[in-house]
């Protein structure tokens, strides 16, 4: 549930706020786009004052969701999430008295603190849990046979990135696919070695986005 940071371009932004209805369901890797929201909070759109200071027209502000079409520009990798951070959260197993034993993430979402999402707009080199893109069966998803390296990566009408042809895809591509990863970490014996199936867990992209 994250977006990787392999060898991406520099100083993503970060002063956007996220449109709310979209806030809590971000995963990481997903597309976004700018849109308008009210400069005056409610009780179902609400924003940090320093985002209110901005405005476009009858007083709209910039914001930013994953409410796509093949026309949507500019184009970003959103990069939030609750979990695949690292230590950076980190989480507890056992809770409550010893009944869990898969692990609770500890920490609200990322957007929770200001409301902004954090968006990578330029050339490189990512990589996307597998549960945060198309899980279509023609989709990104390890077996699908027609991926090779350096295929288009496109997306579908709520951001998820999915392969060129695939179920809900776009015709607009966003970069190229480099590989499947079943396990990042080298102190950590890949199944390969032991005879056992090996189950991706990040798909590694060349992001390229369209101007």
């Amino acid at each position: 549930m994250t977006l990787y940071i392999y060898q991406p371009g520099i100083q993503p932004l970060g002063q956007f706020d996220c449109v709310d209805s979209y806030a809590s369901s971000i995963k990481g890797g997903e597309i976004g786009t700018l849109t308008f929201a009210s400069r005056t909070n409610t009780t179902t759109e609400k924003a940090a004052y320093d985002v209110l200071d901005g405005y476009v027209g009858q007083n709209y502000r910039a914001a930013v969701w994953m409410g796509v079409n093949v026309n949507s520009r500019p184009l970003w990798l959103l990069d939030e999430g609750t979990t695949g951070y690292g230590t950076l959260f980190g989480s507890v197993i056992g809770t409550p008295i010893g009944l869990s034993t898969t692990g609770v993430a500890l920490g609200p979402h990322t957007t929770a603190g200001s409301g902004k999402v954090t968006c990578w707009d330029k050339p490189g080199l990512y990589a996307v849990s597998t549960d945060a893109v198309s899980q279509a069966a023609n989709g990104l998803v390890v077996t699908n046979v027609a991926l090779v390296p350096g295929i288009k990566v496109e997306y579908t009408r709520t951001g998820l990135l999915t392969a060129t042809g695939g179920t809900g895809a776009l015709t607009t591509g966003v970069g190229r696919l480099v590989e499947f990863e079943m396990n990042p970490f080298l102190v950590t014996t890949p199944a390969s070695l032991v005879g056992a199936t090996a189950s991706a867990t990040r798909v590694v992209i060349h992001f390229s986005p369209a101007l």
